[in-house]
């Protein structure tokens, strides 16, 4: 009994500690558990923020290059921009110089059809007139036969042969006596018109020093030169007086203008602009200004310098200035203060040689083309305006009177004059003073002498004067005075239409008679 008692209770015991352990392992492993699903929550949180910094970073990149991308997309849409207004400003200039020619072409047809109305009476009246002078001529030609017992044919000869020595007598008498009243009313007016025109600006001659070329470092700097709406661009012009071409050149702007002193103005300040990259219009005025001032004090040591080198004393200082403004002229290619040096070093070399006052001499030649330097909107003659002057300021009358007569605008008074004339000549007229290759200058010559031997009665022809004057030479015996004058007219007339050459050339015919005799 005590043993099934024992027994009871060991089994009593074995299962309380079965329970007994089995509820401790049933509470470690719930706790291992629920340490497990903290740790997970743990980590699915720390993932989360991971994933949403992550995120955000990736949307910050996307934000970063899709701005970057928005920007360079921008700044090629306004590049494009500013060359499509560019293209349109040139179509509109376009269009208004084809409706200017169009109305042009309008007004010019409209002339002509009034032109071919007027033609076609005026060929009427002349038809009538031929009819009438052809029933006249039949009249006179019988009367004629009548009196003169000649024959038709006879009549006819005789009449023809008397008719063409009249003809042509009255008509070289003529063309003499409208010539000379040419001569004499239109002088003022021909000084006027061709010696400012060809003289002064010498337009014909000059296209290859009108502009000037200022590199850019990229053609992106076309926009800001330009300006919005063209700003920029309009106020350089306005403040420089120069036209500023922005075209397709690579890297390139072109400043255009025949002032040379205004070009060389817009060509540094534009350069300064562009270096100091602050291009505005109240900026543009201030750097022009700046530069024009720094070009005036140029300007006048340019003229002490040349001074100094010639050895030339007690000069005004207003004419300093204009001397060293010669610098920034330039006519047929010829820079003036150059040619103006080189004429006063050749007038002083003539005058020591003849025995004249040397330093009067070189002044005159230094101050023959000052005149060249007054502003061109006053009207006339340089050598007058440079005589006008230097007059004003008390120069030595001798300069005064070679600076006025050196073209002959006035008479000359002195035997300097004539030395500044002569040595103005000489510089100008030498091979390669005025940018003629010398190849050019020879061919020149030679067109002279073949297009004067192509007339009947020419003997012999000489081109002087670097091709400023032809001498023909005609056969006497087969040449009269009037035959001469008018083959001048022709050698002249047929030069104008067959060659191009700078000023003019004079064309003269010598008619030479000779009679010897021997006394023996």
């Amino acid at each position: 009994m005590d043993y099934l008692i024992l027994a009871a209770a060991v089994l009593v015991s074995s299962i309380i500690a079965f329970l007994l352990g089995w509820f401790i392992h049933s509470k470690l492993d719930q706790n291992k558990i629920t340490s497990a699903k903290e740790q997970a929550s743990v980590i699915l949180a720390d993932a989360e923020k991971e994933a949403k910094n992550i995120k955000r970073e990736k949307l910050l990149e996307v934000k970063d290059e899709w701005l970057k991308k928005k920007q360079e997309a921008d700044t090629e849409i306004n590049t494009k921009r500013q060359k499509m207004q560019t293209y349109e400003k040139k179509v509109e200039q376009r269009e208004q110089s084809l409706e200017k020619k169009y109305e042009l072409i309008i007004e010019k047809e409209k002339l002509n059809k009034e032109l071919e109305k007027q033609i076609i009476k005026r060929q009427e009246i002349l038809d009538r007139k031929l009819e009438e002078a052809e029933k006249l001529i039949l009249e006179q030609n019988i009367r004629l036969e009548k009196v003169a017992g000649l024959t038709k044919d006879e009549a006819k000869k005789m009449l023809m042969e008397n008719v063409i020595d009249i003809a042509k007598s009255d008509a070289s008498q003529y063309v003499s006596e409208i010539r000379d009243k040419a001569k004499s009313e239109a002088k003022q007016e021909a000084q006027k018109i061709v010696v400012q025109a060809i003289q002064r600006t010498a337009v014909d001659h000059s296209v290859e020093t009108t502009v000037s070329v200022v590199q850019i470092q990229s053609d992106e700097m076309k926009g800001r030169i330009i300006g919005r709406e063209g700003r920029n661009i309009r106020a350089f012009e306005a403040a420089t007086g120069v036209d500023v071409i922005v075209d397709d050149t690579p890297e390139a702007v072109i400043l255009s203008a025949f002032d040379q002193f205004r070009r060389e103005i817009a060509r540094i300040s534009l350069e300064r602009l562009i270096a100091d990259g602050r291009i505005h219009p109240s900026r543009i005025e201030e750097v022009v200004k700046k530069v024009a001032a720094e070009l005036d004090e140029e300007i006048q040591k340019e003229g002490e310098n040349v001074l100094i080198q010639l050895g030339i004393h007690g000069v005004n200082r207003e004419i300093v200035k204009h001397i060293g403004r010669m610098k920034y002229r330039s006519s047929y290619g010829q820079n003036l203060l150059q040619h103006s040096i080189e004429v006063s070093y050749i007038t002083g070399f003539m005058a020591s040689e003849l025995g004249l006052d040397q330093q009067v001499a070189k002044r005159a030649g230094l101050m023959h083309d000052i005149g060249k330097t007054v502003d061109k909107s006053i009207e006339g003659p340089h050598a007058l305006l440079g005589a006008d002057l230097l007059k004003r300021y008390k120069e030595h009358p001798i300069v005064i009177n070679a600076a006025g007569s050196h073209h002959e605008d006035i008479e000359m008074t002195h035997p300097i004059s004539a030395l500044v004339q002569a040595a103005d000549a000489i510089s100008g007229a030498r091979p390669g003073a005025r940018r003629e290759p010398l190849e050019g200058y020879v061919k020149r010559l030679e067109n002279l002498e073949s297009i004067a031997n192509t007339f009947e009665g020419v003997a012999k022809t000489y081109a002087i004067q670097a091709g400023r004057e032809v001498r023909v030479v005609v056969e006497p015996d087969k040449a009269d005075d009037n035959f001469s004058e008018k083959l001048a007219e022709d050698i002249a007339h047929k030069i104008q239409e067959e060659m191009e050459y700078p000023g003019q050339i004079k064309v003269t015919v010598i008619r030479e008679v000779r009679k010897i005799a021997y006394a023996k």
